[in-house]
């Protein structure tokens, strides 16, 4: 239906959005500025004012017949905040999580929710163990490319079973043990990635489609990296565009 796919799209716009200014390369404090702005405007949203911007118009108009509440959106933002002003470096097993969850666990409890197939429970559990296979599959996928710039999501207890005391992003890209943590983190996606499959398999495969794309789509950047062994960090993982088009044509028509 028209309302669930523009409410989708707002979602996507929205963390879209707020990547896009962590990225920016601006000074910090004109971040830490702009992410603060956003606070104030979930707040015009819920508060009933005029939001401000045209996201928040089109979050107001599109999402909120959904009852998503603030405290939904809240983690999405405070996710992107947690790496500014300095970048998320080692974090905690406790800042992992907090990331992972309003990085991708939000947005695809989100996504359900106006997707409105699945009773809370559910909703909840495929969201942790999607949400959770998908940013660890970008962890991996992307570690050189983000200890460039100075981000390194690995949990800091992870390093440290691996022998590696260091917390410097570089340093760590190119220790011999960072591919026993890379192992341990690739396992609990397995992990995530069987439970949200069932579930995947078991939903209403037609509302589900968008969902179902999105989830073979980093399901094959993470096997490309298994089967490639977990020791090779670069050429970052690609997926041809006629791949592509064959996972989206197998979803289309239900054959995956």
């Amino acid at each position: 239906p028209k309302a669930k796919r523009e409410a989708i799209y707002t979602l996507y716009a929205f963390v879209s959005h707020l990547d896009n200014i962590a990225d920016m390369n601006i000074p910090t404090t004109e971040k830490q500025d702009l992410l603060k702005a956003w606070k104030i405007e979930l707040d015009n949203i819920y508060d009933k004012k005029v939001p401000q911007t045209h996201i928040g118009r089109k979050i107001y108009k599109n999402c909120m017949r959904f009852k998503i509440q603030k405290e939904d959106l809240k983690p999405i933002l405070e996710s992107v905040m947690l790496d500014c002003p300095k970048p998320i470096q080692a974090p905690s097993q406790e800042m992992f999580e907090k990331y992972c969850y309003g990085a991708a666990v939000i947005p695809v409890y989100i996504t359900l929710l106006i997707m409105g197939e699945m009773k809370e429970a559910s909703m909840r559990t495929l969201a942790t163990n999607f949400g959770k296979a998908m940013e660890i599959t970008n962890i991996l996928r992307n570690i050189k490319d983000d200890a460039l710039k100075g981000h390194l999501y690995i949990p800091k207890e992870l390093l440290e079973t691996a022998g590696i005391s260091s917390t410097d992003p570089m340093a760590v890209v190119t220790d011999k043990n960072l591919t026993f943590a890379r192992e341990k983190l690739a396992k609990e996606a397995t992990v995530c990635f069987a439970k949200a499959h069932k579930m995947i398999s078991a939903s209403n495969k037609k509302t589900t489609r968008p969902l179902r794309f999105i989830f073979h789509i980093y399901k094959r950047y993470f096997d490309i990296m298994l089967a490639r062994g977990l020791e090779v960090m670069s050429p970052k993982p690609q997926i041809k565009p006629t791949d592509k088009l064959m996972i989206a044509f197998n979803t289309v028509f239900d054959r995956m």
